[in-house]
């Protein structure tokens, strides 16, 4: 032990046998893991594949790495092998024995050709402990990329193929409804989202790290996520188109009952302006010195889509028909609100008549009941205001100044009439005889 070479102190004998035993488990883990990664199913794939992109670099430095990677086993097993052969000579090894086991097991005696460091280094020599640490490095490297191209390979051909199935019924959904390219934009979205996922699948067949987001810091190998952002924006925008050829279809359901509203809106509001063209003339002649709104006719363009609409539904155009129906089913609504209001407009003057008409006989009423109903002034105001709301034309404003001096006139009479003052006399004041 007192003894000292480059390779430090000599070891005894039980020192060679614990670091031998190490170094035995060390070599059986190691290749272990070299025949798991030999029989990854993700090397397999990238040894048969066409890469392309950063896989195809990837995977010519990962197969250069593999290579070096069984060159330094065989290295280390030479090693290995020839400490064991040393310490086989003999049950109880001799100084000599310990010095060269020393040597070998602690030394710089295991010499790579070709470099374990890079292609520029020819040969270089390593001791046991930092060989493994290289096998390591490099085994760690390597299996990072094998195992993300396969979790790649392993996630989103699969999905990709699965949505493509979807897409193929939804295309024949989308032709069954008259929704095809050129014709719809549903369709163009579909031929869209069909070269999206081609192309997609194959990039991902031929450049699996493309699609790999890696974890952050210093994860274990494999450690990260496939990048599925195209994929999802690609089922996103399929399930828009989906939900869209649904809607054609529950036209192609309901289409003749929507038909049959329109047709029952249209035709109130066509009833509805007929009668504000009636009403206009009955004010033009009733009522004097107002201005009555014109009433428009009925809105022929409306008819003429409704007519549209009814063929599209009878050729089976459902992908027209939809977008359609919703603009006619809006803007019918419209039009009858419209009518419904020129209605209101036009009518106007005679809700005045009416009103003061109600006012005048309930003011005459309650005189009535007051029984002033035969007062002179009252008889004559009354008179006045009911011929002039009575007759026709009627002169609104004039009419209801008549009806405010009745009122004015009523209500004079029927005020409660004024008590006279009372005055006491003076303090100290009297009769006096």
């Amino acid at each position: 032990m007192g003894v000292t070479d480059p390779a430090g102190p000599v070891m005894d004998r039980d020192e060679v046998d614990r670091a031998l035993a190490r170094l035995g488990q060390e070599h059986e883990a190691i290749e272990t893991s070299l025949f798991a990664l030999q029989d990854h199913a993700g090397r397999r794939l990238l040894e048969g594949a066409e890469l392309t992109g950063v896989t195809k670099e990837r995977w010519a430095a990962t197969e250069a790495s593999i290579t070096l990677l069984w060159t330094c086993f065989d290295a280390y097993t030479d090693a290995l092998r020839r400490a064991r052969e040393i310490r086989s000579r003999r049950r109880w090894s001799s100084r000599e024995d310990l010095v060269e086991l020393t040597g070998l097991l602690r030394g710089e005696s295991v010499t790579v050709a070709g470099g374990a460091s890079g292609p520029a280094v020819l040969s270089e020599s390593f001791t046991l402990a930092a060989l493994v640490d290289r096998m390591n490095e490099l085994y760690a490297s390597s299996l990072d990329m094998v195992v993300a191209a396969d979790a790649v390979w392993s996630a989103l051909p699969a999905r990709i193929d699965l949505l493509a199935a979807e897409l193929q019924r939804t295309r024949r959904l989308a032709h069954s409804v008259g929704v095809r390219p050129g014709e719809h934009p549903s369709g163009d979205d579909l031929e869209g989202i069909t070269r999206t996922l081609t192309e997609l699948r194959e990039d991902v067949v031929r450049d699996p790290l493309a699609h790999w987001v890696p974890a952050g810091g210093g994860s274990a190998p494999g450690g990260g996520r496939p990048d599925t952002t195209v994929y999802d924006r690609e089922a996103r925008a399929l399930e828009d188109v989906r939900r869209e050829i649904e809607a054609v279809l529950t036209v192609r359901q309901d289409a003749e009952e929507r038909l049959i509203r329109l047709r029952d809106v249209l035709s109130r509001a066509d009833r509805t302006l007929a009668e504000a063209r009636t009403a206009r003339g009955e004010v033009l002649a009733k009522i004097a010195a107002t201005e009555v709104p014109v009433v428009s006719g009925p809105p022929t363009v409306l008819q003429e889509q409704l007519a549209t609409a009814a063929e599209y539904r009878r050729q089976a155009r459902w992908h027209r028909l939809s977008p359609l129906l919703e603009s006619l089913e809006q803007r019918a609504e419209d039009e009858l609100l419209r009518a419904r209001e020129s209605l209101t407009a036009v009518t106007a003057p005679l809700a005045v008549r009416a009103e003061l008409r109600g006012r005048l006989d309930a003011y005459r009423a309650k005189v009535t009941r007051h029984g002033l109903a035969e007062d002179r002034l009252l008889i004559e105001r009354y008179d006045a205001a009911r011929r002039m709301l009575w007759s026709a034309p009627c002169d609104l404003r004039v009419a209801e100044q008549a009806v405010l001096r009745y009122q004015q006139a009523a209500a004079e009479l029927l005020a409660p009439p004024k008590v006279p003052e009372q005055y006491a006399p003076e303090d100290g004041k009297g009769d006096q005889e």
